[in-house]
């Protein structure tokens, strides 16, 4: 790893990311005529894949489950994030993440993080590299280019967190997935995590994922 990265994970909050409810599958939904699309590392990999939120919304949430997968798979992974925010260590570890194993890099701004994700994904080390992107929320089209053709090239997943409405659109035309979370539904200490896939390349868009979540220990 390079002088830009750290394989440690710092403690500043940054979204509200509620584990899983242990007791509860993950459940996808799609409209009757079209196959079944699944929420999988498999389903990201080789492409430029963006997840938005609103405030209140679950993308971290959602995006753990992914990084699980591809620990459980011997894939490395890698978080590229702003050095004020990131997010927040024990959320992650209650999702079953190996913190030790994943590495965190901050950087300074968004063509930082995407020319740390570009020398991540072209040194052919990392399945999955997430770039959170935060308020962030328009990648020029010649950057979006050289991380989509690295991404495809070495086959990993590369997903960008955004946050933004649902109507907003995506960080450019190269995204290959555009998910949106909306608000989450609470129910006591539960939390309903949904995400509807608004552009999917490959399967064709309107197919929508689903957890349902509970909330971390102290919340009421």
């Amino acid at each position: 790893m390079n002088a830009f990265a750290s394989a440690h994970v710092f403690a500043a909050a940054s979204r509200f990311s509620p584990a899983p409810d242990s007791g509860q599958d993950r459940k996808r939904e799609r409209p009757a005529g079209l196959n079944p699309a699944a929420w999988r590392l498999e389903s990201f990999a080789g492409r430029l894949s963006e997840l938005s939120g609103e405030p209140g919304g679950t993308p971290l949430t959602l995006v753990f489950g992914l990084v699980h997968e591809a620990q459980e798979q011997a894939e490395p992974v890698a978080w590229i994030t702003s050095r004020d925010s990131t997010f927040f260590p024990p959320d992650a570890d209650r999702r079953g993440i190996d913190l030790a194993a994943l590495a965190v890099i901050r950087a300074r701004d968004m063509l930082s993080a995407a020319r740390a994700a570009e020398h991540l994904l072209r040194s052919a080390g990392f399945g999955l590299v997430v770039l959170d992107f935060g308020t962030d929320t328009r990648l020029p089209l010649h950057v979006q280019a050289r991380l989509a053709g690295q991404a495809r090239h070495h086959g990993a997943a590369l997903v960008c967190l955004t946050e933004k409405a649902g109507d907003e659109p995506s960080l450019g035309s190269l995204v290959s997935l555009r998910g949106h979370c909306p608000i989450v539904q609470r129910q006591g200490r539960r939390f309903r995590c949904k995400t509807r896939i608004l552009k999917d390349k490959h399967q064709g868009p309107d197919w929508f994922h689903e957890e349902v979540c509970r909330g971390p220990d102290g919340l009421h």
